[in-house]
């Protein structure tokens, strides 16, 4: 199979979970680009961020225009994160290439299992919001975005949820204002970008530009938890093959 169909193909389901769960996505474009289209896990993590970065931009202007995004709280939430994004993608590429394999396998874990959770399940009763929890949240997903090059949205939408109280869609919503915000953030200190392979990354680029569209249409019409079960069970194939592969 042409590495232009591959990089298609994985585009589009990158998309489809970005845009059905606002999240997700992120955690697969990185394997496929290392595993599919021969990416150096460096390259992957850098391409990665510029993946999530177009189709997040996409995707927050559909939900802005249907009334989701929290902007004041989404920015605060940011804000926290972009130093240590920053800081986290200058050292991306002194960490050896087999960490940084195990460290997005074990990522990809932790999205599992937050998939599987009900979705509210830890969601504070009276609008609790904690701001000192919400700050350390918003360091610490930047840190791994900037990091692994994941968006982080798995992580984002239920601390959203669980630190400032947002309704579902309200957190699929913002948590894109925050994944474009740190990832824009740790592509600033990353270097290589210009030595992608653009005849890969640009087709990856659109094809999950319109998998978001059409993921936010599938959410319309099937279950939330159905769809996030779908996912949680990729993500935790494709962590236990690149646990094997680290350890081969």
């Amino acid at each position: 199979m042409s590495a232009l169909i591959l990089a298609l193909t994985a585009g589009a389901v990158v998309g489809l979970a970005l845009g059905a769960l606002g999240g997700g996505g992120s955690v697969l474009a990185v394997p496929a680009l290392i595993y599919l289209l021969g990416f150096t896990p460096a390259a992957a993590t850098t391409a990665g961020l510029i993946i999530v970065t177009a189709t997040s931009l996409t995707a927050l202007y559909a939900r802005a225009r249907a009334g989701q995004v929290r902007w004041k709280a989404g920015a605060a939430f940011a804000a926290a994160g972009i130093l240590p994004a920053a800081a986290a993608g200058a050292a991306a590429a002194r960490i050896p290439q087999a960490v940084l394999t195990v460290s997005f396998a074990a990522v990809a874990i932790l999205a599992a299992v937050g998939m599987l959770r009900p979705a509210d399940a830890a969601r504070p009763s009276g609008g609790d919001v904690r701001p000192v929890k919400a700050a350390g949240a918003g360091a610490g997903l930047g840190a791994l975005t900037g990091l692994l090059g994941v968006g982080g949205g798995f992580l984002a939408v239920p601390a959203l949820v669980t630190v400032l109280a947002f309704e579902m869609e309200a957190a699929i919503g913002t948590s894109l204002l925050v994944i474009t915000a740190n990832s824009l953030a740790s592509l600033t200190t990353r270097s290589g970008a210009a030595s992608l392979d653009w005849a890969v990354v640009g087709p990856f680029i659109g094809a999950a530009i319109l998998g978001a569209r059409d993921g936010r249409r599938m959410a319309a019409k099937v279950s939330g938890p159905r769809l996030r079960r779908v996912f949680a069970v990729v993500l935790l194939a494709v962590a236990a093959f690149m646990l094997a592969d680290a350890v081969a």
